[in-house]
């Protein structure tokens, strides 16, 4: 359910990345219903392309498609410099883009390791540093990181997810300390098992058992606690790493 049928985010621009599917797509469409313009980033199809740029345009705000790898700073701050040229202005980033590359520790080849941190922390750190820059201007701005709770637990198979999933969060209160002189806050979402294309292969999982409200999020479950973060009603949180996840990790 999308609670923000509202004009809360009126007249401003959001940046998502990993916006094409899953959790990215359901935030992109959120803000969208709150009544912001947005710039969608991924790595997909145009079909995929396509099909998200309609979400937002379809509630009757902007939207455009970026092909970008966040991993890679060159490419993110080019990116960036076009999207403030197209919309004019940036004032939520959202910091969705993640890959996972399973295995357990002693088998994990170094590019599977460099290539999940690479994505999850390098591309949120680099993302924060191209956005900051706009919003230091404005003296305003909010930045949501999607983290996980492998980063505050840890799980067997995936050190480095959890590892860079972790690093998000450290990167977040960083960032929220040297921001928020200015405006900015910076906080961090934390989901647990949520039913997206990338966890179809786990429905049988045992981790769902590790659930006491029993069930995975829907991705606009955690796009809500988002938009949350993203609109004035948060503007005294910041630093702050809230947990969607059922009480998965309590």
């Amino acid at each position: 359910m999308n609670i923000f049928q509202t004009d809360l985010l009126a007249g401003q621009v959001a940046v998502v990345t990993g916006a094409s599917r899953g959790i990215g797509r359901a935030i992109a469409k959120t803000l969208a219903s709150a009544g912001a313009d947005v710039a969608i980033l991924d790595l997909c199809t145009p079909e995929a392309a396509a099909d998200a740029v309609k979400d937002v345009t379809d509630l009757g705000h902007r939207a455009a498609y970026y092909a970008c790898n966040v991993g890679e700073s060159a490419q993110v701050k080019d990116t960036v410099a076009q999207i403030v040229k197209d919309f004019g202005r940036i004032d939520i980033l959202v910091n969705n883009a993640g890959i996972t590359r399973d295995g357990l520790i002693m088998q994990l080849s170094d590019d599977n390791f460099n290539d999940v941190i690479g994505t999850n922390l390098r591309g949120s750190f680099n993302m924060i540093r191209a956005v900051s820059r706009t919003m230091l201007r404005q003296k305003s701005g909010r930045i949501c990181n999607i983290s996980s709770v492998s980063g505050l637990t840890g799980n067997a198979g995936q050190t480095n997810y959890s590892a860079s999933k972790a690093g998000v969060i450290g990167l977040t209160k960083s960032a929220a300390l040297e921001l928020a002189s200015r405006g900015i806050t910076v906080n961090a979402v934390a989901p647990g098992f949520v039913e997206t294309a990338m966890t179809k292969d786990l429905a049988d999982s045992p981790l769902l058992g590790r659930i006491p409200l029993g069930r995975a999020a829907q991705p606009e479950e955690i796009a809500n606690m988002v938009a949350f973060l993203c609109s004035p009603a948060a503007a005294y949180i910041t630093g702050e790493v809230i947990r969607v996840d059922g009480g998965m990790a309590m």
